[in-house]
């Protein structure tokens, strides 16, 4: 249950934002919701977005797995139902996303997307574990334009996922099913398994 109220003040701003998010996809995303109750929080996390929006030096799915990573990691089932839903809408294999939790005994990934996963899980860890050997094996593999953006947008997901855990936001069923199982502290709380939509 969310720790603060999804129906914002109705100021331009957040009816300007509400209209956009239901064009985009259909309903009013739960954490600009939240947000809304600070224009400048809202104004700057909707500028963020949409300067995100436009980076394309990194793999559509290098991507998607890089931000599932950290969104399960840190335990954000909003983050998780969402990642699913949108990368779903794109060309990236659902079966690549549902493995995200067990990596590492999966078989969907080749050497590169392992890395990845590591380094998000790395980068995501409090203080970050990443070595300099995984850093330049990266690096090498996607060029470094490509490296920074994947550094980016794991701090990027950690920031997004961090925000709505502890505002308590959970699945807003943008998926009909969400297949990704939960790890860290929902794991923990006897929350694993799969989220329902």
């Amino acid at each position: 249950m969310a720790r603060i109220s999804l129906d914002p003040p109705r100021t331009l701003l957040n009816r300007t934002l509400a209209a956009l998010s239901r064009r985009r996809y259909g309903a009013v995303l739960e954490p600009l919701a939240a947000v809304g109750h600070n224009p400048r929080v809202a104004t700057t996390y909707g500028v963020l977005e949409a300067g995100v929006a436009r980076w394309r030096t990194l793999d559509p799915t290098l991507s998607a797995l890089a931000v599932m990573a950290s969104a399960v990691q840190i335990g954000c089932s909003w983050c998780v139902d969402f990642g699913y839903w949108e990368s779903e809408h794109g060309d990236v294999d659902p079966g690549k996303l549902h493995d995200v939790p067990a990596w590492r005994e999966s078989d969907a990934y080749s050497a590169v997307e392992r890395r990845v996963l590591e380094y998000a899980e790395a980068a995501t860890a409090t203080p970050p574990t990443v070595t300099d050997e995984l850093a330049a094996a990266l690096a090498d593999d996607l060029g470094e334009p490509a490296f920074v953006e994947l550094t980016a947008l794991v701090a990027l997901e950690n920031l997004r996922s961090r925000i709505n855990a502890a505002l308590g936001l959970s699945s807003q069923g943008f998926s009909d099913r969400c297949e990704v199982p939960l790890g860290g502290g929902l794991r923990a709380a006897g929350t694993a398994g799969r989220l329902a939509g």
